[in-house]
């Protein structure tokens, strides 16, 4: 049984997250703000995190950058704003998906279902390593190093440069990505897509080169 941590300074949103993740067969557990948070991760383990971005005494985004440097726990992030200088803070600080308030917890629930079956999931990779000029990719280690220089990324950038360069010069469409990326068919806009490629494309330098759009259809990497 898969544990969650919900983290929301308001009791009825915890509850109502609690009520259906039971349901759905999840062991819960809450915290009311950020300091909380951070002590019942330095305690426990969980299998991902739900987490309120605008709470009292630290915020979820300084929570989540205190977790981060003792633990990789998957987290979802909750937030009444979806601008996106949020979403692409989110991201930097380590958060693997951003949902906007108010939401459907339906939709909440197939999220948390699908990181966790990724983040379960053992597959072996087409190759051990591969290089793109000045670029190395060692995909069974998760590094990343440019120049020869390692290069530290958030889970779901390298999980989108791993998946692109194996599929390198193939055009790939936005649903595939999010389909093979995110783990689900994602509804709703696009703009997580387009937050994580500007992220991936500033990690990698002059060899942003390599992430080209493909007008219509998507993205490339294209490494010929």
């Amino acid at each position: 049984m898969a544990k969650l941590l919900v983290v929301d300074d308001e009791q009825k949103i915890r509850e109502m997250i609690r009520k259906y993740a039971v349901f759905e067969g999840y062991d819960v557990e809450e915290a009311s703000d950020g300091f909380e948070a951070v002590e019942r991760c330095e305690k426990e383990n969980f299998d991902l995190i739900i987490m309120d971005v605008m709470m009292p005494d630290l915020d979820g985004f300084s929570a989540v950058k205190a977790i981060r440097r003792f633990k990789n726990t998957p987290v979802i992030m909750l937030s009444a704003r979806g601008e996106e200088y949020d979403r692409i803070h989110g991201f930097e600080v380590g958060v693997d998906d951003y949902v906007v308030k108010p939401f459907s917890v339906k939709e909440l629930m197939m999220r948390v279902s699908a990181i966790l079956a990724r983040s379960r999931a053992v597959s072996q990779p087409a190759a051990d390593t591969a290089s793109f000029e000045g670029l190395e990719i060692d995909y069974t280690a998760r590094i990343v190093k440019i120049d020869g220089e390692r290069v530290e990324m958030s889970p779901k950038e390298y999980e989108l440069l791993f998946f692109m360069s194996r599929n390198c010069n193939m055009a790939l469409s936005r649903e595939t990505l999010l389909t093979e990326v995110w783990g689900y068919d994602y509804f709703g806009d696009d703009r997580t897509l387009d937050t994580h490629i500007k992220l991936l494309r500033r990690s990698l330098g002059e060899y942003q080169k390599f992430i080209v759009t493909v007008r219509g259809v998507g993205y490339r990497f294209d490494a010929q």
